[in-house]
């Protein structure tokens, strides 16, 4: 099959490129860009592009699926008392698959239709997750038509063992009742990710899985280790959390006495393949060692402002040589999977972090954060991210006659600061057009929207009863979160750079 786009405004946002559209058509060979220029003939699908743009599908870097349930839920909460409640300690829910897909597919639908053809999807299901649960995954992201990267994300210490001072501030019945659920066994962990390399790895030619150990506090160095050996060996992301919290900055120094950055570096874990999600509380010391090492961080800058967490410092990390991606976080962190939101709001948020103009992101700047540069934290910056001949054909077509293009200046601006998504007309996954005129094209959307609400009342009642459980637990988290916060890790970042550049 192939699809020929005429005459067009195209984006390529390639290396060394700019951010200035040329005219030009887009030719799709199966799944392939196999000529951006002038061309001769036809297509089986042929798109009048003319007033239209043509770029990158934008690439979510970092979402959590399951939190599609609490979409709307919770508010001004700080991630160490609002994980009680969307992944509870105790009353955990082993949920049905078809729940699990059903979820799944709410998210992959809103993606799709906002612009994302690529998502990283880290998955963590309480207490554990079962082969049935990420087969219903992969089967949502098959059915609506995106290109995913997949986790199995795992906790493989008590958790109470990965909070600073728990042991001090949580009264000692309430310790022995998360105790008695011990943690993930490693060993059991590991075989199941190899599990699904082999059944799930490569799928449908747009899905893929990966490693995701929930972060450095949280998991053993021997768990760690052996997920980066997997990593390495099927050429994908070792995925995690480092930094998202003033709380977990205080962490590195109580547990290991060093930077969580730098207790990575030391374990041998930070790589090109290595992503980390939010990277906030960094000092200029780990930006150092990122920079050196290639790694990639993946700037969650809603979830953050709603979490209160803080403001990563991102083009200091750009300069140093770190990758940047963009990502929305968890689906009630962020209440979105929508990366056009994102990308305005990391426009924004560093002028009002610094005075110093130079640190500020440019529209281009925060496009490519938002394409290429999540593709580098996929492990796919060689297939996509970019519209470059031979790459993968993963692209939105938008209509540069609506609102948010009237009247057309810097294409890049408009982008970042006046599109919300709603000028798509056209997102091609994998060579197949997925979604059209604000609908997607493989799956019957209003059915399965109206099978989740069906389901949510029962799910809720259950849930309900999981807050009650956890809810004993809230004070002394906020008191740890009051704690940890008063304290001086020798960084700032509560919307104030540390230094003005003089």
């Amino acid at each position: 099959m192939s699809i020929l786009i005429r005459g067009a405004e195209v984006l390529t946002l390639a290396p060394g490129a700019g951010a200035r559209p040329v005219t030009a058509d887009v030719l799709i060979e199966g799944d392939r860009i196999t000529r951006i220029g002038a061309v001769e003939g036809e297509a089986d699908t042929v798109i009048d592009g003319r007033g239209k743009l043509v770029m990158p599908g934008l690439m979510n870097s970092h979402m959590h699926s399951p939190e599609a349930l609490y979409k709307g839920r919770y508010d001004n909460m700080p991630l160490e008392v609002w994980m009680l409640y969307a992944y509870p300690i105790l009353g955990a829910q082993t949920l049905d698959p078809r729940l699990v897909y059903l979820r799944t597919a709410l998210c992959a639908i809103e993606s799709l239709k906002t612009g994302s053809t690529c998502v990283t999807d880290d998955v963590y299901e309480s207490p554990n997750q079962t082969p049935e649960q990420l087969d219903a995954v992969f089967q949502a992201y098959e059915d609506v038509g995106l290109r995913a990267t997949i986790s199995g994300h795992v906790v493989d210490r008590p958790f109470l063992d990965t909070i600073p001072y728990a042991r001090e501030m949580v009264p000692a019945a309430l310790q022995a009742e998360a105790d008695a659920l011990g943690a993930a066994d490693g060993a059991a962990w590991l075989a199941h990710c190899r599990d699904a390399f082999a059944r799930h790895h490569g799928r449908a030619g747009r899905l893929n899985f990966m490693v995701a150990p929930s972060a450095p506090q949280r998991c053993t160095p021997a768990l760690m280790e052996e997920a980066m050996a997997l990593a390495e060996a099927h050429d994908a992301p070792f995925h995690t959390h480092i930094l998202e919290t003033k709380v977990q900055a205080v962490t590195g120094r109580a547990f290991y006495g060093e930077t969580l950055i730098a207790y990575m570096k030391r374990l041998g874990l930070l790589r090109p393949r290595t992503t980390i999600a939010h990277s906030i509380w960094v000092t200029d010391e780990d930006i150092a060692l990122m920079g050196e090492a290639g790694c990639c961080i993946v700037h969650n800058v809603i979830s953050n402002q709603k979490l209160g967490a803080g403001v990563a410092p991102v083009k200091r990390m750009l300069r140093a040589g770190v990758n940047v991606a963009l990502g929305s976080d968890g689906v009630s962190t962020s209440d979105t999977t929508r990366m056009f939101a994102v990308m305005h709001a990391a426009g924004l948020i560093h002028n009002v972090q610094t005075p110093d103009d130079d640190l500020w992101l440019t529209a281009e700047e925060v496009l490519r954060c938002a394409t290429l540069g999540g593709a580098r934290s996929a492990c796919l910056g060689a297939e996509t991210g970019s519209l470059e001949v031979g790459k993968k054909a993963d692209m939105i077509v938008l209509d540069l006659a609506t609102v948010a293009f009237t009247p057309l200046n810097d294409v890049a601006n408009h982008l970042v600061y006046c599109e919300t998504g709603a000028s798509i007309t056209h997102a091609i996954v994998n060579g197949e057009i997925m979604a059209e005129g604000g609908r997607c094209l493989r799956v019957d959307e209003a059915a399965l929207l109206a099978e989740l609400r069906e389901a949510m009342p029962a799910f809720l009642a259950a849930h309900e009863k999981t807050e009650a459980l956890n809810r004993r637990f809230d004070a002394h988290f906020r008191a740890i979160h009051r704690r940890c916060n008063g304290e001086d890790v020798g960084v700032t970042r509560l919307g104030n750079e540390p230094a003005w550049r003089t």
